[in-house]
């Protein structure tokens, strides 16, 4: 009987659940906008002080309850050698967050190219997808970082330089 209302009990106050990457290169900001996310979301959750961030080496997750929805976020590294191992969170996840170090203009085309080979990925046909640029606050923050050769086709940027040439 227990195990009938318990049954009843979880089907009946269960959420909907969601499953978030957060995704970009390593410094880029991912794990201080995963802790904004809690503090805004997470009742009486403390952040981490910002000189206590460190590089995410591996993954940090995180919950949020937003509107009865349950929001998991997976804080993915976002070190060249991690990068490899992106795809194998993509079959599991409901939306992509991309974050760009928008005052890191060195690093643009790096960005670039990882975002380039993510959306790439077939698996990912379809998956919502918000891009954000961090650290706006900050002096030499460029908005030049445009994502959209990265949904081009190898075919039609080869077409396009031809045209050019």
């Amino acid at each position: 009987m227990y195990t009938l209302f318990r049954g009843l009990w979880d089907y009946l106050s269960q959420k909907d659940e969601y499953s978030l990457l957060i995704l970009g290169l390593d410094g880029a900001g991912k794990t201080t906008y995963l802790e904004q996310t809690k503090t805004q979301f997470v009742k009486n959750y403390k952040s981490l002080p910002l000189q206590k961030i460190t590089t995410t080496v591996g993954l940090n997750i995180g919950e949020a309850v937003v509107s009865g929805v349950k929001l998991k976020f997976w804080d993915l590294g976002g070190q060249e050698e991690l990068q490899s191992l992106w795809d194998k969170y993509y079959s599991e996840s409901h939306g992509i967050i991309y974050v760009i170090d928008s005052a890191d203009v060195d690093r643009f085309d790096e960005s670039r190219l990882a975002f380039d080979k993510m959306i790439r990925n077939p698996t990912l046909e379809g998956v919502p997808l918000l891009i954000l640029a961090n650290k706006q606050d900050l002096s030499g923050r460029s908005s030049r970082w445009n994502p959209v050769d990265g949904r081009k086709s190898q075919a039609e940027r080869e077409a396009s330089s031809t045209q050019t040439r």
